[in-house]
């Protein structure tokens, strides 16, 4: 079975390891360029449940969130990057300006974001707890950027 799935298939998937006892967390960006800050947070996210589905920004809300030179990567290959860490169990691309539609499909255990957030800055915190859910935080003190790859880049 293929790690890149559709959210009604996200849906399914976190349902049904649920029903097995399994943990699911959530995490969700942009994973533009991909570096080590992305694969420390995925994997931090992981340690945090047994499952893990990974939400990605689509092209067109990757623009809304980084600009108009966003994304660098196109979103299906973004998506399979994402899908080729052995820390992921799902990949689902998502075109919302946030990634409320999303949570609320999955209802992770725990919704895991970078360590640009603390806890009490989780713009989701309050979705997620609307079902029991958790919000977290993993990575590696943003020692990594993305935009400033892009900048070195000179693009």
């Amino acid at each position: 079975m293929t790690k890149l799935v559709t959210l009604e298939q996200a849906a399914a998937l976190s349902a049904q390891w649920r029903s097995e006892g399994k943990t699911v967390a959530l995490a969700n960006g942009v994973f533009d360029l991909l570096h080590v800050g992305h694969v420390r947070y995925l994997e931090g996210a992981r340690a945090m449940a047994d499952r893990l589905v990974v939400a990605v920004n689509s092209d067109a809300s990757t623009r809304l969130v980084k600009g108009p030179g966003r994304p660098v990567i196109p979103e299906a290959e973004r998506a399979e990057l994402l899908a080729a860490l052995s820390c992921t169990d799902a990949v689902l691309l998502f075109s919302d300006p946030d990634v409320r539609a999303v949570l609320r499909a999955v209802r992770p255990h725990v919704h895991v974001k970078g360590t640009d957030y603390t806890a009490d800055s989780i713009p989701e915190r309050d979705e997620v707890s609307a079902w029991g859910g958790r919000v977290a935080v993993a990575g590696d003190p943003k020692d990594h950027s993305t935009s400033e790859l892009v900048k070195k880049l000179g693009r």
